[in-house]
């Protein structure tokens, strides 16, 4: 289960509205929205076409991999970050945590 500030930034990722709160934030920058944890941008949604990109900004920690979950979750993504042994993985593959361009999709969120 996600907290309220996962729930909260992950909303206003989805809708582009700006949003701080904590170690989180959501900025309008140039054509896309950016969702930061600590100020790194840890997902991008380009403005023009939807597309996105996720990230753990070098930053493997158990928040990022919440965050970047749920955002995969509520876009419907296939894809879910795991770890075993120290290792990330993105769905069935060793995941660096380097920029991944997951796919574009347009969603609802209530």
């Amino acid at each position: 289960m996600a907290n309220k500030i996962t729930v909260d930034s992950v909303r206003a990722f989805v809708i582009g509205k700006p949003f701080r709160r904590e170690n989180m934030a959501v900025e309008l920058i140039g054509d896309g929205v950016h969702l930061k944890l600590h100020g790194n941008t840890i997902a991008y949604r380009s403005s023009n076409d939807g597309k996105i990109i996720i990230s753990n900004c070098g930053w493997a920690t158990n928040t990022t991999k919440m965050r970047l979950n749920y955002l995969l979750g509520i876009y419907n993504s296939p894809f879910r970050i795991r770890q075993k042994n120290f290792i990330w993985y993105l769905g069935d593959q060793i995941w660096n945590g380097g920029r991944t361009y997951i796919y574009s999709l347009n969603t609802t969120i209530n």
